[in-house]
């Protein structure tokens, strides 16, 4: 192909591989993708899903805002943790501040679920209240 057309911009080349490749199973696949696709703080990690989900809309719909894609991606996560990164700003920030924010809400939430479910959760009796003791003092 490059042959035939010689050296365009690259404009032009991606215009060529989008009517070449997109079509409509394609777009239905990634808007699926997209729907399914609900953020675990256990197994993703936040840069890459949240990156992940940028490039699906923003392929699906160009002339979408950046707002409205950020929008749009922290519907995804739903309940506290939404409500957590959405009131970390007072206006609307860029992708870096949202996974920044996100980041940082998920190692803290990380670092309290290890919290509680260690020992923490049984009140300890006679010794292995001394002995609970001596194991958190050598955590610090």
């Amino acid at each position: 192909m490059r042959q035939d057309h010689g050296t365009h911009s690259w404009p032009w080349w991606k215009e060529q591989i989008l009517s070449k490749w997109v079509n409509d199973s394609w777009r239905f696949k990634m808007e699926n993708s997209f729907e399914e696709a609900i953020f675990n703080i256990e197994r993703d990690r936040p840069m890459s899903w949240f990156l992940k989900q940028k490039d699906r809309l923003t392929t699906l719909h160009p002339d979408m805002s950046e707002t409205m894609v950020h929008k749009r991606i922290l519907r995804k996560f739903g309940g506290d943790l939404e409500h957590s990164i959405r009131s970390s700003f007072i206006e609307p920030r860029s992708t870096e501040d949202y996974i920044s924010a996100m980041e940082d809400i998920t190692t803290r939430k990380k670092v309290v679920e290890i919290g509680i479910n260690h020992q923490w959760t049984t009140r300890p009796v006679g010794n292995q209240f001394q002995n609970l003791i001596r194991q958190m003092t050598n955590l610090l």
